[in-house]
Formats: structure tokens, C-alpha cells, sequence
């Protein structure tokens, strides 16, 4: 089991803002995880990641608490948001900081951004620019190539299509199913994108004031059904597929 969460709850101002009682996420799942704003997604994926505290239950990855340990963070990569990133470098010095905490030299870094030459559409190298001087876009991009030069098992990702244009969001897609499909590499993902989360992620799990309210299977009805709670009476279907507990991806 690659993330296990157990009674986990986070309350702000009086009101619980999270309360997840019971989520198992297995090895090599893309999870999409989506909901209003509000609805808990970016506190949730805050919990997991060790940033803040619940007030009571517990984050397990691999069958350990995140809560205060280190062991988790060999194999776990993620991308928030900017506050991620070191502004006033370049991106330059940060991927090569990033590769010298996981024992690259730049010559390997260099090598693995070659790969990523597409996704970063000439915007990001050798452009003598600070991190803090990129557009948001481009700060996603950063983090998300310091995700992946990570070469991580688990891979989270706060709403990564919202600020890219629509090239770069083509190609992250297809990093991420390469990622999933190629690497077994687990990928929690968030997005207000309905038809990306669905085309990426076969397992969405729907969030509302906090709850998962659904967790279901992606199948060719999920978008139609997602669009439905989103756009009118914000009621799913009874006859949504609920994921199979037993199912293996």
C-alpha cells in the first residue's frame, strides 16, 4: 500500500475543513482528485506531504506515519505550488540543487532535462531568469521537472494544469501516463480540469466540504457524471461504478 490514511482530521477556526476517515491508496494508482475550492483538496494533499498536522488520525505511507519521519521523502515527489520552489534562483540552480540532494551530478541532470526539452517549450533554460521572474506557467513547469528528476514512486500534484497553456498541458499528460504506466510511479493528482483529471486518472475521488463523497472507477461515463454534480443539482448517479476494493491497477 503506497498511502494509507486512518481518522484523519483537520480543523480550522472551528470548522473541519478535512475528514477523511479511511483511504487506501495501492502502488502504481493515478488518483484524481477533485472538488470545488474549499472542498479540502490542497489541505489534504498538505496532510499527506507532512506540511501541516491533522488534529486527530494518521497519514501511513508504505505502512509508515509521515508524521515526523524522513524515509518517505526518498521516494515521494511533489509540486503545490510555487512557495516549492527556490524564487531567487534560476532554474538552472535549482534542478542542479534538487539533483545534488538525490546524488546527480549536473552532467545527469543535464541528460534527464533533455528529456523534458518538449515540455519545456524553450521558456525555461538559459533564459537568465530567477524563478521568481517566470510566469506562473513556468513555475509549474520548474517544479514539475524537479518532480521528475526526482524519479520518484509517489508523485503529487496541486492543480498543475491551471496556469500552463494548452501544448504544455498535452505534454504533461502524457508525462504523467508515461510516469504511471511505464515507471509505476503513483500519481495523486488535483485538478478543476474535468476532462484532464479523467483522460490521466483511473480512480477519481470527489471531494465536498471536506468528505470524499464518491470514489469511483474512470470509465466512459465518469466525465458525463462529473460535469452533471458539477453543473446541475451537483448529484452523481446511483449507478456510478464505486471503485472495486479488491481491483488492482
Amino acid at each position: 500500500m503506497m498511502i494509507e490514511i486512518k481518522k484523519l482530521k483537520k480543523v480550522y477556526n472551528g470548522v473541519t475543513v478535512v475528514n477523511v476517515p479511511q483511504l487506501e491508496i495501492k502502488q502504481g494508482e493515478s488518483i484524481g482528485l477533485v472538488g470545488n475550492n474549499g472542498a479540502g483538496k490542497t489541505t489534504l494533499f498538505r496532510m499527506i506531504l507532512d506540511l501541516i498536522r491533522p488534529e486527530s488520525g494518521e497519514v501511513l505511507s508504505k505502512g509508515n506515519k509521515v508524521a515526523g519521519a524522513e524515509d518517505w521523502k526518498s521516494y515521494t515527489a511533489s509540486y503545490l505550488d510555487e512557495g516549492f520552489l527556490i524564487d531567487y534562483l534560476t532554474p538552472e540552480e535549482y534542478l542542479y540543487f534538487i539533483g545534488g540532494l538525490h546524488e546527480q551530478t549536473n552532467a545527469q541532470v543535464d541528460e534527464h532535462l533533455a528529456t523534458l526539452t518538449d515540455f519545456f517549450n524553450g521558456e525555461i533554460l538559459k533564459k537568465g531568469k530567477y524563478i521568481r521572474d517566470l510566469s506562473k506557467g513556468n513555475q509549474c513547469k520548474v517544479g514539475v521537472g524537479a518532480c521528475l528528476l526526482q524519479k520518484p514512486q509517489l508523485l503529487m500534484l496541486d492543480e498543475p494544469f491551471a496556469n500552463i497553456d494548452p501544448s504544455t498541458q498535452f505534454r504533461l499528460k502524457n508525462i504523467l501516463k508515461d510516469q504511471n504506466k511505464n515507471h509505476g510511479v503513483t500519481t495523486i493528482v488535483s485538478s478543476h480540469d474535468l476532462n484532464h483529471i479523467t483522460d490521466v486518472c483511473e480512480r477519481i475521488l470527489l471531494m465536498e466540504k471536506g468528505v470524499i463523497i464518491k470514489d469511483i472507477a474512470t470509465s466512459s461515463s465518469t466525465l458525463a457524471d462529473l460535469e452533471e454534480y458539477f453543473g446541475v443539482g451537483q448529484t452523481i448517479p446511483a449507478n456510478t461504478p464505486i471503485i472495486d476494493e479488491e481491483e488492482n491497477h
